[in-house]
């Protein structure tokens, strides 16, 4: 089984900013499996859980900083054999992509919590936002009108690489599938 988390934070305030990059592509995914889909959410995984046939996925429920919190509920009572995080990351100029296992945090509240709490050996779908003056507004902001016209087009090639991870090895789609940030 494997289990992919897009991070977020929940409440309508939050529901079209930048740092909610994770939960629109596990959006994208719910969509694509509409037909198999079950939804598993419980109090106990303090977020919203949905099972098509061996994947799991994750909207955690908890607000960013505490993410690990809901990752590590559904990884103990799941035990899935691969974890797959997808984020926002400020590294990244907008509509970037990049593929890591492991490493740092690189300041990224959500990721840190998840690595406290369950360690950071697990695959990352990193979504690039680019950077703003103060980094807190910025990723709590919404998307210029600019980026809300190329959002659709980065999301489905963003779901296309998921996709595509689920049956290969993350260096292969890495080479394949990461992709530079576009012009503005």
């Amino acid at each position: 089984m494997t289990l992919i988390v897009g991070l977020g934070n929940p409440s309508p305030k939050y529901e079209n900013t930048r740092h909610n990059m994770g939960f629109m592509l596990i959006d994208e995914l719910k969509s694509h499996f509409k037909d198999d889909l079950r939804d598993l959410s419980s109090s106990k995984f303090q977020g919203e859980v949905y099972k098509a046939k061996e994947i799991l996925l994750l909207k955690p429920q908890t607000f960013m900083n505490l993410s690990g919190v809901s990752v590590k509920a559904v990884k103990d009572f799941y035990k899935p054999a691969r974890i797959i995080v997808a984020h926002d990351d400020m590294d990244l100029s907008f509509g970037a992509i990049k593929f890591k296992k492991g490493g740092s945090s690189g300041g990224h509240n959500g990721i840190k919590s998840i690595d406290e709490l369950i360690g950071n050996d697990y695959e990352r779908i990193r979504l690039g936002i680019g950077r703003g003056q103060n980094a807190v507004n910025f990723v709590l902001g919404e998307f210029s009108e600019n980026e809300k016209a190329e959002l659709g087009e980065i999301l489905s090639y963003a779901k296309t690489a998921t996709l595509a991870l689920l049956n290969s090895d993350i260096s292969e789609i890495s080479a394949k599938f990461t992709r530079k940030g576009l012009a503005k």
